[in-house]
């Protein structure tokens, strides 16, 4: 006969302090999504788990509660579906149910997404990735779900092209070139800059599923940089992206300001959809980055645009 083993973790703890998450990270799942007219994408997931545990209770049984968790994956990911969000939903939606002692349950995801597109210039079928993040979590009150993505993308510093354009325009007077020629040459082509590689993030969160298409968010994110990049590029496509960037120039806060023009542009989505957007720019020339971010409401940021 087995001996009943002790249930250490429902014992009070030695210092009554609640905890807001209590999990485990590093859960690799395969995640299929449906495509209605093409065969499903496979994702290899990586999950994130929590509850949060009160003040009363010493722990959340780490391994017995880790082949709940692990059921729960299963079964959600065992059909294909047609939105990451959603799965973390589930997810979290049953681990409350789960659990008789938690009061909210928080799910994260994270993925990298591979886009088919043609390169600019030459027209060359390539591979671009994304990483897709998902999030959701679930109370009393029902679940919130994010959705969003992580994209890397080209810089160019308005400050330093604008020295070099100074530094352009009296070498063009030196050489006996009139005013209006000159201006005329600088609108055409672009001074150089320092340039840097941007990272963009672009998240949104809703009550239930948010009404955004993926597809959306990684455009957006993308445009939201001087320029696009590519894995492959003949030198057509490499002068494309170059011209492209120093054309238009952008610090770190301009490239969030613009992320939050065109999701107020290209979105339909509730005034009460909270959006998080966040530029990260790895310097060049200096040895630290750049970063700028905000979070607000859909509503609150159309407001401001329109006043």
């Amino acid at each position: 006969m087995s001996k009943q083993l002790p249930d250490v973790q429902a014992d009070r703890p030695d210092v009554s302090v609640g905890l807001n998450r209590v999990g485990v990270t590093g859960v690799e799942k395969l995640v299929k999504l449906d495509r209605a007219a093409d065969r499903p994408i496979v994702l290899m997931a990586e999950f994130e788990v929590y509850v949060d545990l009160p003040k009363w209770r010493k722990g959340i049984d780490m391994s017995r509660n880790m082949e709940v968790v692990d059921e729960i994956l299963e079964e959600a990911v065992a059909e294909p579906g047609e939105r990451v969000e959603d799965i973390c939903g589930d997810v979290a939606e049953r681990l409350m149910d789960k659990h008789d002692y938690t009061s909210r349950a928080e799910v994260r995801m994270e993925a990298e997404y591979v886009i088919r597109e043609d390169t600019p210039a030459s027209g060359r079928s390539t591979q671009a990735t994304a990483d897709i993040i998902a999030s959701a979590a679930a109370d009393e009150d029902g679940t919130r779900e994010e959705i969003g993505c992580h994209v890397v993308g080209m810089t160019v510093c308005p400050c330093s092209q604008g020295m070099s354009e100074a530094r352009a325009r009296e070498t063009l007077a030196d050489l006996g070139v009139d005013e209006e020629t000159a201006e005329a040459f600088l609108d055409e082509v672009p001074q150089p800059g320092h340039s840097q590689r941007g990272h963009a993030t672009l998240t949104v969160e809703t009550s239930g599923t948010p009404a955004v298409e993926l597809h959306d968010l990684i455009d957006i994110a993308r445009d939201s940089m001087s320029a696009r990049i590519y894995n492959y590029a003949k030198r057509p496509d490499e002068d494309y992206m170059t011209y492209e960037a120093h054309a238009d120039a952008k610090f770190v806060e301009d490239c969030v300001r613009a992320m939050a023009e065109l999701a107020v542009e290209q979105l339909d989505v509730e005034d009460d959809a909270v959006l998080r957007m966040e530029q990260s720019n790895d310097e060049s020339i200096h040895q630290h980055n750049a970063h700028a971010e905000r979070v607000a409401e859909f509503g609150q940021l159309r407001e401001e645009m329109h006043n």
